[in-house]
C-alpha cells in the first residue's frame, strides 16, 4: 500500500516559486562537481530532510510528496526514489521527485515541524480529477477556501 509525506515548504509564496526553486537545484546540480553530489541530483528534484521514513518502502510503492505552501496543501510530486542527498546541511536524507508538479485540490493544514505520513485516504485530490477550479489563479483558490465555498 502507498504511503504519502506532507511537508511545508518553506519560503515559497506559490506553486510558481516551488516550481523555479526546483529548476535552479537542476541546473546547480548538473554544473557541480560529480564528486560533490549523488547522481540522483542531477536528474530529479530533492528534499533534504533530517529524518528517514522508517516505512520506507511504503513510501517508495506509490508515494507522493504533498507540499504545504501557505498553510494550504497545493501540490504534489511522486517520490521516485530515497538516498542519501548531500546539501548545504551536509549529508541527509533525500526525497527524490518527479519533475512533474500536481496540484491537489486545496486543502488547509495548520503549520508542522520535519514532515508526517499521509494515508492515501487523508489526501487530497488531483485538481484536474475534482470538478472545476482548475483554472482559477491560486490567490483565488486560497480565498475561497478561507471563505469556506471550497
Amino acid at each position: 500500500m502507498a504511503l504519502h509525506i506532507i511537508k511545508l515548504c518553506v519560503g515559497a509564496e506559490s506553486v510558481e516559486d516551488l516550481a523555479e526553486w526546483q529548476i535552479g537545484q537542476l541546473k546547480r546540480a548538473q554544473k557541480a562537481k560529480a564528486k560533490s553530489i549523488h547522481p540522483n541530483q542531477k536528474k530529479h528534484p530533492v528534499c533534504g530532510t533530517r529524518m528517514w521514513p522508517k516505512r520506507l518502502e511504503d513510501v517508495i510503492a506509490g508515494g507522493s510528496l504533498y507540499w504545504v505552501i501557505k498553510g494550504v496543501v497545493t501540490v504534489r510530486q511522486k517520490i521516485v526514489a530515497i538516498d542519501d542527498v548531500i546539501d548545504n546541511h551536509g549529508e541527509r536524507c533525500g526525497l527524490y521527485l518527479d519533475a512533474h508538479l500536481q496540484r491537489t485540490v486545496p486543502q488547509p493544514r495548520r503549520a508542522f515541524q520535519g514532515w508526517r505520513y499521509l494515508e492515501p485516504k487523508d489526501a487530497p485530490a488531483d485538481i484536474s480529477a475534482a470538478k472545476g477550479g482548475a483554472d482559477l489563479p491560486e490567490h483565488l483558490q486560497r480565498q475561497l477556501i478561507e471563505l469556506g465555498a471550497w
